[in-house]
């Protein structure tokens, strides 16, 4: 190595060093220290203690940690598809070409920036069993005796799979970029071949944005097992924890029970069945995706 080139060296590491460090204290020395702490009895205000592989072997006995993974896949098996669905209908609305789309695009993205926190607080008042707005509708059509939503075990994951879809804007937005995408000309052509609009659909559409549908599920995938703030201020996992969701559950075992060691290893559990999904549904769609010029 000449002199310059030892000299650019020099210079490159200097001026992404804050970046590297950032990233050794913040990301990679978490990780490794959470591997550790899976494997010990660590309540922040004591020292670690080391017991092999206890944390793991009491997952497989804690009920509260399987009730969470049932609550947790439940609603992943529900937001998925139903995300699909709706995201995906929107975007095809949102792709027509009549008067005023850029405004409709709008209303469909902005709940998607309002923050958490807000969004939640207004979809207690939506939900709320006596005084919400969603009740006062279902009295007002006819139905007598509308649900206590959040207060009830068979209501309560649904009304915040409801809230999730409500704030799809990013997901809608990521397919009609895809929809947008499409060359016309492959409509022509089906249209040519005698295919109505469904045909078009199955045919043409769903086949060119695989690609585009394989990462928004993907990201769905990881989303889902990672709700967190709706639960936590909605119902604080309830009632009766039918919305204590794995990674709420999580966060009352490391901040509320101070059980680092144990919470560590529940993270590491959660990254394993991610990791497996994801893998899962990428072998699953591999013949399914199609990359244009690959």
């Amino acid at each position: 190595m000449t002199r310059e080139e030892k000299r650019n060296l020099t210079k490159g590491l200097l001026f992404t060093s804050p970046w590297l460090v950032g990233l050794g204290f913040f990301v990679i020395y978490p990780v490794v220290a959470s591997i550790y702490y899976s494997f010990c009895n660590y309540s922040v205000l004591q020292p670690a203690k080391f017991i092999g592989l206890l944390n793991y072997k009491e997952l497989f006995t804690d009920p509260i940690f399987w009730k969470s993974l049932l609550n947790t896949l439940y609603f992943v098996g529900f937001m998925l598809p139903l995300g699909f669905v709706v995201s995906m209908s929107l975007a095809l609305l949102l792709n027509s070409k009549v008067r005023s789309m850029s405004f409709y695009r709008l209303i469909f993205f902005i709940p998607s920036l309002v923050p958490m926190v807000a969004a939640s607080i207004l979809w207690m008042w939506i939900f709320n069993g006596e005084y919400g707005l969603l009740n006062n509708f279902l009295l007002r059509i006819g139905l007598s005796n509308p649900p206590n939503w959040l207060q009830d075990i068979r209501y309560a994951k649904m009304a915040i799979i409801i809230m999730c879809l409500w704030a799809m804007g990013n997901t809608v937005i990521i397919y009609l970029a895809g929809l947008q995408d499409v060359p016309r000309s492959l409509y022509e052509s089906a249209e040519i071949d005698g295919a109505n609009w469904f045909g078009q659909l199955r045919h043409v559409t769903l086949p060119i944005i695989s690609s585009v549908i394989y990462f928004n599920m993907i990201m769905a995938i990881i989303g889902s097992f990672q709700i967190f703030a709706q639960p936590y201020i909605m119902t604080g996992g309830g009632p009766q924890r039918a919305t204590t969701f794995y990674t709420l559950y999580l966060y009352q075992v490391a901040f509320e029970d101070f059980r680092m060691g144990y919470a560590s290893a529940m993270a590491w559990i959660l990254f394993l069945i991610v990791l497996f999904l994801t893998i899962l549904f990428t072998k699953a769609s591999r013949e399914q995706v199609y990359y244009r010029g690959g």
